[in-house]
């Protein structure tokens, strides 16, 4: 059930990172509550999942969701660029995360 919690804390990392590019610089209100709606709960479920996994594994992985999604959603819906060396970060994180998961 941990893990369940922990992916939702990751989606939702996500999900902030998103309504903060989307308030423009903090100045679209709507984008901002969704943002600081999201930290919450995300910071919230973390703290749940935390109280069953290990502090450098949930941590590891809420934050290596959040960036791998983060960077997904910006290059397939914000038309950020991918090139040869994001591709390879981008695997590199994916591969962390699998890692941690694997070593608890």
């Amino acid at each position: 059930m941990a893990w369940l919690i922990l992916f939702a804390a990751g989606v939702l990392e996500v999900v902030w990172a998103v309504a903060l590019k989307q308030s423009k610089g903090l100045s679209e209100p709507k984008s901002l509550i969704i943002a600081v709606v999201a930290m919450i709960l995300s910071l919230g479920l973390l703290a749940m999942a935390l109280r069953t996994l290990p502090l450098s594994v949930g941590y590891a992985v809420w934050t290596g969701i959040g960036v791998l999604g983060a960077s997904l959603v910006g290059i397939l819906c914000l038309g950020e660029s991918l090139n040869g060396t994001k591709l390879l970060a981008l695997l590199l994180l994916a591969s962390g995360i699998l890692l941690m998961k694997i070593s608890h």
